[in-house]
């Protein structure tokens, strides 16, 4: 088993690449917008679009390498309604969509407790039993129609391979379908009433089934290939450090969102209130979580500006304290409800200054994450984030901690899902440096203090 193929449906852009088991690296990538179409008779995602895109790029790669197996990878927040011929009940409901919040009402009085669930009360659609809960309202055919309840990584799987299954690190994105202390769903399946129509709920670690026959057919692959069940998207980029890693860290996945995770870290209080949750990672285990919106974040700042900053940039910002408070997304992370400002007047600044500023604020408002969620050891930072010197440099002043950037040479989420279905990937995680020490610049340290004072939240 040499290429394999990674399905990864992030919420912004949509991706099949090919990870070399040989080389340890990805080799090809296809991406194409994720889009969602605005049209009756909800804003919903391109599903048959995404679909002819996948089939195209696996059969032009397995032209080119021949794949020899499949993995998926998506973002959390979705379920797929299949009917009893495997189509769907109702289009997929975009995550961001306002509808579910005109029967919060409703939802609150009927949803789990943080504490059977690990899911914090979240806006829009990003629980997703409150969507469940409004198309089912809305729609009083829909419950009829309804065959099967999968998660979105496993609707990708099955179109693959027919198997049907829901899988818990999917279930554990704050969903509040799933109970991970109990290793079981949730109460609130049962006051859906969909318990009898949820597909078995799976470890992603564990779940391969084979592609079919008449795929095989559509795409020039080998029928009966390997096709792992799928994972949600942020677990497959912690998948790899859990297999490599073994006293207390944490990882930071980045992106569109940014996911903090803390495995083996202090004990400590979650709290719903400021966007911790559990999370479930790919053996079943809860895993204390942290998360905002940080990547959506930095294009509100930046625009269409210049991404890069000078020293003289960074100095100006170190030394005069220009500053940018939480929170520009108000609806996620550890400052939800405060409002976004600068300690400057915004329209002084240049690109640069704008740059290091933004990626201060991105480090400290991570760094919280961290502090929110026990995070102990040193902090590897995944994604995009980890090539910015100036958010790596802030977040160790900030953590006192050591952060490092992934050595992984392909992306976090493309390495973690193939590791699924590979025996022979060798997984690239390396050990931390135990002599590293952290000692952060003053000017950082001097930063990250005043930051604090002045959202008037102080690390513990």
């Amino acid at each position: 088993m040499r290429h394999i193929a990674v399905i990864d449906i992030g919420k912004t852009n949509a991706k099949v690449g090919v990870v070399d088991a040989v080389l340890g690296t990805e080799i090809d990538m296809a991406t194409q917008p994720n889009a969602v179409l605005a049209e009756p008779p909800y804003p919903h995602y391109d599903i048959e679009g995404l679909w002819s895109f996948i089939a195209g790029a696996l059969a032009r790669q397995n032209g080119t390498y021949g794949i020899d197996a499949i993995s998926i990878a998506t973002h959390g927040a979705s379920i797929v309604l299949l009917d009893g011929d495997g189509n769907l009940a109702a289009p997929m409901l975009d995550y961001e969509f306002a509808g579910p919040d005109d029967l919060s009402a409703d939802y609150d009085a009927m949803r789990p407790d943080f504490q059977e669930t690990g899911s914090p009360r979240l806006s829009l659609g990003l629980n997703v039993g409150a969507q469940i809960h409004w198309q089912l309202r809305r729609d009083a055919r829909l419950l009829d129609r309804v065959a099967s309840v999968v998660t979105y990584p496993q609707y990708w799987s099955f179109r693959l391979t027919g198997a049907t299954h829901t899988e818990v690190t999917s279930l554990g994105a704050h969903t509040d379908l799933w109970n991970p202390q109990a290793r079981r769903f949730s109460s609130l399946v049962g006051r859906l009433g969909i318990a009898d129509k949820m597909a078995p709920a799976q470890v992603a670690a564990k779940c391969i089934n084979q592609l079919k026959p008449e795929i095989a057919a559509l795409t020039g692959l080998q029928a009966g290939i390997p096709v792992a069940s799928g994972i949600h998207d942020s677990n497959a980029s912690l998948y790899p450090y859990l297999l490599a890693l073994k006293s207390a860290f944490s990882v930071v996945s980045t992106g569109t969102w940014v996911i903090s995770f803390a495995v083996g870290g202090q004990k400590t209080t979650l709290s719903p209130e400021r966007d911790t949750l559990l999370n479930v990672n790919a053996f079943g285990d809860p895993v204390p979580s942290a998360r905002f919106m940080g990547g959506r974040e930095f294009d509100m700042v930046m625009k269409e500006g210049e991404r890069h900053a000078s020293v003289e940039d960074v100095s100006r910002v170190l030394s005069n304290q220009i500053q940018l408070y939480p929170a520009l997304d108000p609806l996620s992370g550890p400052f939800q409800g405060k409002r976004a400002g600068w300690s400057v007047d915004e329209t002084t600044l240049s690109d640069g200054e704008r740059y290091a500023a933004a990626s201060f604020y991105l480090a400290l408002v991570t760094s919280q994450c961290l502090d929110l969620i026990g995070a102990d050891g040193p902090t590897i930072v995944e994604g995009p984030f980890a090539r910015n010197g100036l958010f790596m440099r802030m977040l160790e002043a900030a953590t006192g901690r050591i952060a490092q950037g992934s050595k992984v040479s392909t992306t976090g989420t493309g390495l973690g899902a193939a590791l699924l279905v590979s025996d022979t990937l060798k997984n690239p995680v390396e050990q931390p440096d135990k002599h590293a020490v952290c000692e952060p610049n003053p000017s950082y340290l001097a930063y990250a203090r005043s930051w604090f004072d002045r959202v008037g939240t102080r690390q513990s």
